[in-house]
């Protein structure tokens, strides 16, 4: 079977011809075009039933693109469906995903997370250990992406886990929970020159 006829099934969703294909001795980790794999093309459109079959199939869960990018990055964020899929970025970590891999300008999945305001995503790669205080190349962290675009519970998360990690950061925002469960933001002032 050709490798497009896998492709336009991981697409689709179509379970039952992943199997049928990768049965028939389709490769796994073939390549497209773009030097896509069918986990990366899987994990970006939300398909878990097809990136664990992909997985037992032999994927390579740490195969990259042109651009560097993995199925771990593909599965951060979805643009057509506004959305990631921390449920396929947690198995993908299970099966020996890389987290701290970087594409362009030191650009980590952490950091994509931050910048696509991705929560979910974010609490499940700080889980497995991703650096919150990792930098890219213009000196930015995670938690400061996520301030450039205004994601309040984003911030929070990653400021709490900064705090975790031993860092004071200034000028961030925290939460602290008040009697009835409201949730209350607090902004740490700016030190005055």
């Amino acid at each position: 079977m050709s490798s497009p006829t896998l492709f336009t099934a991981v697409e689709q969703g179509n379970l039952q011809a992943v199997n049928a294909l990768l049965q028939a001795g389709a490769d796994s980790n073939t390549r497209n075009a773009e030097e896509m794999t069918p986990l990366m093309v899987a994990a970006g459109l939300g398909h878990m039933d097809i990136v664990e079959t992909l997985l037992d199939q032999g994927a390579n869960v740490n195969a990259r693109n042109t651009l560097g990018w993995t199925a771990l990055m593909k599965a951060i964020y979805n643009y057509e469906q506004d959305t990631g899929f921390p449920e396929i970025i947690s198995a993908l970590i299970a099966a020996g995903a890389e987290f701290e891999n970087q594409i362009a300008y030191g650009t980590r999945p952490l950091m994509l997370a931050a910048g696509y305001g991705q929560a979910e995503v974010i609490a499940v790669l700080l889980a497995a250990g991703a650096d919150v205080m990792a930098k890219n190349e213009g000196g930015f962290t995670a938690r400061t992406m996520a301030e450039y675009k205004d994601y309040v519970q984003v911030i929070n998360l990653l400021y709490e886990a900064e705090i975790i990690a031993g860092t004071n950061p200034e000028g961030a925002c925290s939460t602290r929970q008040p009697a009835g469960g409201a949730q209350v933001i607090q902004f740490a002032p700016h030190a005055k020159n």
